[in-house]
């Protein structure tokens, strides 16, 4: 938000949106699905947020405020510079590492190019072990019987055996302690194994990835993919580790090396069966590896190779038989994307706790919405009437128990403490072995949207899962957490079109992420107890869910969100404001507390984030701090 907007702006915006939602709940939900009267809301309900984009949150300044897009992404080739030398120098015990490559009939001219790439690294402890797979390319042929260069290997398969068999020979010839994959029309940057042997030697690594971005044709870089550290869940959705892999050798021989049948996916199977022996996954966040967009390859589109994506799904249903796990795979919402839909091993009751102060029009959406689109049968609605006093609100509580068994309502008239009102329901009434935490002005869209939280909730590793949330024009409101953007947290593609990809299709798989919104919440009962429930004392009403899925965390458990629990939140026709003087401080209280309750991290930054992305928008975009450290020269 700029930094221009003074407080008197803000504060019109408020009162605004203050006579806006006097207007009957009914009428405004009507209103909502405008698509044109949705974004004058949302152009008030905003001013809700501009506090935690100042620079007294986060310390942002005016030059950083500005949206860096993807689109404007270049990369600028790394200099040896005496630091980097020196460090260079300080690797112990320097690893051999064998960068192992299949050719078939490539262009020699990006062959020449990859080649060139191995032999410019700083770290000069590489062997480079080529296998070419019976290629009809006279020039290729030629090309690969010019190489002089002791280090580099060659050998000619007679029959043309496939990718995976080609790379097999390749790693038979290997005789360093790791392994890097490389395409034959790839190019590494100079630093690649320069930051790679550091990372081995500094952090005894089995697993190395980094950052890539793609080449076009007339060598100019676009489409860099900043990837999250290691996230189990979003591995199973895409293979977004890819490039630059680099993996202990003695675990690819464990495993059988690649698998023959599974050419498309070759590099996916052997990750999979790789990461089922370690633990030890190491992410470098700079880019590495520059794949390149020759037409009709996967870096072009991936649609473009069909047999490539049911290669990934045969892999990730391998994988699960080899897990013991009962899942199916299915494509997922984009190319180059799969779903691992878990079986519901049991039918488990959750307990779904809706809180409220009257508007009884939202809380009848609510509940019908939940009674008429869930497929799952094994729940009970518990509602948390909070000082409510229309007598609508009663009838329409009285309604609604009349039309189903399993809804229930209780009061606890305190002051309103979101925390403290929820963890009353849990404590005092749930009686579900999943607790599902759910805004009253949520409105379902996906039927099977409690399998779909329950499917992850029920794993032992997982502690919190969320869903997908929209607004009534169809805007995204969540698609997960990201912690410290905009000092503290943020929503992850808010206000993005509902059906775009988003940022390597990040809002349409499941993933691991920090944090995810307390609006729509599944964790196990159990777990929410260990943890002592959401923060009563501290975070009365900003950020507690963000600080229990982060308490969660840190007891070892996996969050997860899942895509495929969808729903309307009618968040920005129905909430109000921190507008007192007492509310800003309790506001500026809970900032506080988050800042110093959840420093480690903040400061060193979400791990299912990138540093090179920005903290300042939910966009995905450049961070200021990319730029500075990029410039063209």
């Amino acid at each position: 938000m700029p930094q221009f907007i003074n407080s008197a702006t803000i504060r019109a915006r408020r009162v605004i949106h203050n006579l806006l939602i006097l207007l009957p709940q009914g009428f405004r939900t009507s209103l909502a699905k405008n698509t044109f009267l949705t974004r004058i809301f949302l152009f008030f309900d905003d001013a809700r947020y501009l506090p935690l984009h100042r620079a007294s949150l986060g310390e942002i300044t005016s030059e950083a405020t500005s949206s860096i897009p993807i689109s404007d992404y270049y990369y600028t080739e790394q200099e040896l510079t005496k630091p980097a030398n020196k460090d260079l120098k300080a690797i112990n015990n320097q690893p051999l590492v064998s960068i192992i490559m299949s050719v078939f009939d490539v262009d020699p001219k990006w062959l020449r190019l990859a080649v060139q790439s191995v032999e410019n690294q700083w770290f000069k402890h590489w062997e480079l072990c080529i296998v070419d797979d019976n290629s009809s390319n006279v020039q290729t042929l030629k090309y690969l019987k010019s190489i002089q260069n002791p280090k580099i290997k060659v050998h000619f398969l007679p029959d043309n055996q496939g990718i995976s068999a080609a790379s097999n020979m390749a790693l038979s010839m290997a005789t360093g302690d790791y392994i890097a994959l490389m395409d034959h029309d790839d190019e590494l940057t100079s630093d690649a194994l320069f930051e790679v042997a550091k990372t081995i030697s500094n952090q005894g690594a089995d697993f190395i990835y980094s950052d890539e971005d793609k080449l076009e044709l007339d060598g100019s870089n676009c489409e860099p993919h900043f990837k999250p550290d290691y996230s189990p869940d979003m591995f199973l959705s895409q293979n977004y580790l890819s490039h630059l892999g680099v993996i202990k050798k003695e675990l690819i021989d464990q495993v059988g090396g690649f698998t023959v049948g599974l050419e498309g996916a070759q590099d996916y199977d052997l990750y999979l069966k790789v990461l089922e022996h370690t633990g030890k996954v190491v992410h470098i966040p700079k880019v590495l590896y520059h794949w390149r967009k020759i037409p009709g390859s996967t870096a072009a589109v991936f649609d473009n190779k069909s047999y490539a994506r049911d290669a990934g799904a045969l892999a990730l249903f391998k994988a699960m038989q080899r897990r013991g796990v009962d899942a199916e795979v299915v494509d997922g919402k984009y190319p180059g994307t799969y779903r691992v839909k878990y079986a519901i091993t049991a039918l488990p009751l959750v307990s779904i706790i809706i809180p409220f102060k009257d508007k009884p029009d939202l809380l009848k959406m609510c509940v019908e919405s939940i009674l008429d689109k869930s497929s799952y049968s094994n729940f009970e609605i518990i509602g948390i009437s909070n000082n409510s006093e229309n007598t609508e609100t009663f009838v329409e509580m009285d309604r609604l128990k009349s039309l189903d068994a399993r809804i229930s309502f209780f009061e606890h008239n305190v002051p309103f403490n979101f925390s403290e009102i929820n963890n009353y329901a849990v404590r005092n009434h749930a009686n579900g072995e999943h607790v599902l935490l759910l805004n009253n002005d949520i409105d379902i869209i996906s039927s099977d949207w409690i399998e779909s939280l329950l499917e992850f909730s029920q794993r032992n590793d997982v502690g919190v899962v969320g869903g997908k949330l929209f607004y009534p024009d169809g805007k995204l409101q969540h698609a997960g957490i990201i912690a410290g953007i905009g000092g503290v947290a943020g929503h992850s593609h808010k206000y993005q079109d509902g059906n775009h990809h988003g940022y390597f299709s990040r809002p349409n798989i499941a993933q691991n992420l920090s944090a995810v919104t307390g609006a729509c919440l599944m964790v196990k009962k159990e777990i929410f107890e260990e943890v002592g429930g959401l923060d009563a004392d501290n975070l009365k009403i900003a950020f507690n869910d963000v600080d229990f899925c982060l308490r969660i965390r840190e007891k070892g458990y996996l969050n997860v969100f899942t895509p495929y629990c969808e729903a309307i939140h009618h968040e920005s026709i129905s909430r109000g404001y921190e507008e007192t003087k007492e509310q800003q401080e309790r506001f500026a209280r809970e900032v506080k507390f988050m800042a110093k309750r959840h420093q480690e991290l903040l400061e060193s930054g979400d791990p299912y984030y990138n540093c090179n992305l920005t903290l300042h928008h939910e966009d995905f975009g450049l961070s200021p701090n990319f730029a500075t450290g990029n410039k063209r020269t």
